[in-house]
């Protein structure tokens, strides 16, 4: 058996006996056979354990077939129109699936969503440098994750002046000056569902 193998965590929510087991075997003994059993391999004993306490209300992310990086950083970013205000934060997901938000933003007159999603994710670049952190950035946004690469935030709704205008400056400037530190995902979330940094504002 593989080493990745043997360290998986299952939970066990319908079973002869509910639980977490640090071995297949152990929790195969539960659901082997049983009618209607509901089981699932995590990573660590930590997200395991949260998952098994959180039951159905596990956060879709713990329960798909592959899970984020953990610990690591999400940031979100929401406006009402083409020309903002915008909002954007950060949360921190630790390894047991709890979360925190470490900050928050706006209102930034001026900024598209995708364009604070982009000041988010250098903010976000500039946070984990600041707390010495090898951690994973996630977004949602597959514009702002492509302004990122190309070092530069590509808005047709550019701001000249005002908050969002120099956000957006500090953001570019700090990108050419340090680059990116850190891996950058996409947050899968058709698979994860809603990223954890989301503002609900669908």
């Amino acid at each position: 058996m593989s080493r990745r193998k043997r360290d998986k965590v299952y939970v066990v929510w319908r079973g002869r006996k509910p639980g977490v087991y640090t071995s297949w075997e152990a929790a195969r003994a539960q659901v082997e056979g049983f009618a209607g059993a509901r089981y699932r391999a995590f990573p660590n004993r930590a997200l395991a354990e949260a998952a098994f306490r959180q039951g159905q209300d596990a956060p879709a992310w713990a329960l798909a077939p592959t899970q984020p990086q953990l610990p690591t950083l999400t940031v979100d970013a929401a406006a009402p129109g083409p020309r903002g205000p915008a909002w954007y934060r950060g949360v921190v997901v630790e390894p047991d699936g709890r979360t925190r938000e470490v900050f928050r933003e706006g209102p930034l007159d001026g900024l598209t969503a995708n364009a604070a999603e982009f000041v988010a994710l250098v903010h976000g670049l500039r946070w984990l440098q600041a707390h010495g952190l090898d951690w994973p950035l996630y977004t949602d946004s597959r514009i702002a994750y492509g302004w990122l690469q190309a070092g530069r935030a590509r808005t047709r709704h550019r701001p000249t002046q005002g908050p969002g205008a120099a956000a957006l400056a500090q953001a570019e400037a700090w990108l050419a000056q340090n680059g990116i530190p850190n891996p950058v995902h996409l947050w899968l979330t058709a698979q994860w569902g809603d990223i954890p940094a989301d503002f609900g504002r669908k």
